[in-house]
């Protein structure tokens, strides 16, 4: 199992755990063995009519006190083992939201979120069973097992060898079994995955599945990839319910040889009653090793499953590779250029950037208009290198972004996405998240400049109103301008924002084209733009189609010259107007 590597250290770290639980789990399976020999004693006793209320109140005591200890040694090897194995589940499942995070935008490109929620949830609470419970059928197994079979001997050796006739038959069994069950349980885990991510989209999507009356549309759907996980379980089953059946046949084939066998010696008087009760006590504790070591194979085919998954996960490297000797920079001082950039996600599909070349200097604003499809965000993108471009560089006073440290230059630039997201807190979590402390008097000026301001006197708890999931209480405008709230506090020297004005009114945005026009000369803007009110003031505009820059210069050269941008400018002035 290559991929036990991925719990090793885990185990190894709570390895003293690990053996007191152990230590306590073989207490437990011994105190149990002693119990048929009270029983012996006393039915020998019994049938020899030697035994007095005195004798069975000191054997009805001793059982009793064995029981207690068996109590208390059980509560510790479930704290111990039980407990080590949720210290499993928990920093597995911290490496693995750790690792997520680490990968490049492209990975969850192609990744669905239900599929890495399946993992983080029920893969992990697999490998938690076999590492936990596992371990335990595993114990009991091998050491009760073996316990069992050797006070059996004791009591009689050729009886004992009777009772192990189907053991080969139960290793054969297993061996059998293993395979098919972890090529299945993989396919289980799978169709888990769809289903997850198929419930997730449509809860997330609910509203518009009751705008457009299709809840049973959208049921049927669900219900049939319903349907594929319940065909896959019962696949499953099919080797389960074979495998666990035969476990208990050849169980109760020792016990019936047991009783035949066992019964003739008894009254042919070579072993005694007691001997006798007390031999198929122990074939009862043989049950259980057993019946566990099928249930092992069960659970370790399971984990063995979720971990060749989780594996695939974690041997996942980031395509956004840091260099070795990437260096960090301490602010943005000169100037940041394009030079002869493209770009594409697929290369069959053709590039989204086609040459770009830019020249932005310290404390310009740059604007960047262009109709749908023309590549202003992914220009965007790859300034921030969430993507790497597929040829030409881009520069940062002059050092390849590729040698920096990626942490390094995303602390340069502060962004406000096309598509703001909220999370579901409040409106001050959102607002200042990825900053450390903040004042009253900062959150409300960067809500003054947002216009933000008025919305939150509105609210009902002001700055500590809670949004909802995906700030679902709030409208679109509202939503984009707290994401330009949570940019504008963010104190970095380049600030990128990606249409921040495209679902407020103009008044909205005339206010937010002030204050962007405000801060011309103390931070480096660069505004994509639909709204082209919003880039009037830049220093610099830049208008592409298809991704390729087709014209750039200021508002009234554009203006002069014609083509798109003078003639989208007049429809929406127009539009304005009206």
């Amino acid at each position: 199992m290559k991929s036990f590597s991925l719990i090793e250290p885990y185990l190894r770290a709570n390895r003293y755990r690990i053996l007191f639980g152990l230590l306590c789990l073989i207490v437990v399976d011994l105190l149990q063995l002693f119990i048929p020999r009270v029983i012996k004693r006393v039915v020998d006793d019994l049938t020899l009519l030697r035994v007095d209320r005195s004798g069975l109140l000191d054997a009805a005591l001793t059982i009793l006190a064995l029981g207690l200890c068996i109590g208390i040694f059980r509560f510790f090897w479930r704290r111990s083992l039980l407990g080590t194995a949720r210290l499993v589940e928990e920093a597995l499942r911290n490496r693995l939201f750790a690792h997520v995070q680490t990968l490049s935008p492209a990975y969850f490109d192609r990744v669905l979120t239900g599929d890495l929620m399946a993992h983080a949830t029920n893969d992990i609470q697999q490998v938690r069973m076999a590492s936990g419970m596992g371990l335990v059928a595993l114990n009991d197994a091998l050491f009760l097992g073996s316990a069992a079979i050797g006070f059996m001997v004791y009591i009689n050796l050729e009886l004992t060898l009777y009772v192990l006739i189907p053991m080969p038959l139960i290793v054969l069994g297993t061996r059998f079994f293993s395979r098919r069950m972890h090529r299945r349980y993989k396919r289980v885990q799978g169709a888990f995955s769809e289903l997850t991510e198929a419930i997730r989209e449509r809860f997330s999507g609910i509203r518009v599945i009751m705008a457009y009356n299709a809840q049973e549309t959208e049921a049927r759907r669900v219900a049939r990839i319903s349907g594929a996980y319940v065909k896959e379980n019962i696949d499953l089953v099919k080797i389960t319910g074979a495998f666990f059946p035969l476990m208990l046949l050849l169980t109760n084939l020792s016990l019936a040889i047991v009783l035949f066998q066992g019964g003739r010696q008894t009254i042919f008087s070579r072993i005694t009653p007691g001997d006798f009760v007390a031999f198929i006590s122990y074939l009862g504790l043989l049950t259980w090793p057993m019946m566990a070591l099928g249930w092992v194979t069960n659970l370790i085919q399971r984990g063995r499953a979720s971990l060749d998954r989780l594996d695939g996960i974690l041997q996942t490297r980031p395509e956004l590779a840091e260099a070795r000797d990437a260096i960090s920079v301490s602010g943005f001082h000169q100037r940041l250029t394009v030079e002869d950039v493209s770009f594409a996600y697929d290369t069959d599909r053709g590039r989204v950037l086609d040459h770009i070349d830019l020249r932005l200097d310290k404390g310009d604003t740059l604007g960047i208009v262009g109709p749908p499809g023309a590549g202003k965000t992914t220009l965007m993108h790859v300034l921030m290198r969430l993507y790497d471009v597929t040829s030409g560089r881009i520069r940062i006073d002059g050092i390849d972004i590729r040698q920096l440290k990626i942490e390094s230059l995303r602390s340069l630039v502060s962004v406000a996405p096309q598509e703001p997201f909220l999370f579901a807190g409040t409106v001050r979590e959102n607002i200042t998240f990825g900053s450390k402390r903040v004042s009253d008097a900062e959150l409300q000026q960067v809500t003054h400049m947002a216009a933000l301001d008025d919305t939150i006197d509105e609210l009902p708890d002001g700055f500590d109103t809670v949004v909802g999931e995906k700030g679902v209480i709030l409208s679109g405008g509202q939503k984009q301008r707290v994401a330009l709230a949570r940019a504008l506090l963010n104190d970095a020297p380049i600030m990128v924002l990606d249409d921040p004005v495209s679902q407020v009114d103009t008044r909205t945005a005339a206010r937010i084209g002030r204050t962007l026009k405000a801060m011309a000369g103390e931070k480096t803007l660069l505004i994509v733009s639909h709204r082209l009110s919003a880039v009037r003031h830049a220093d610099r505009i830049v208008v592409m189609e298809k991704g390729r820059i087709v014209t750039a210069g200021s508002h009234a050269r554009l203006m002069a010259a014609g083509g798109y941008y003078a003639r989208s400018y007049r429809l929406q002035e127009m539009e304005d107007a009206i």
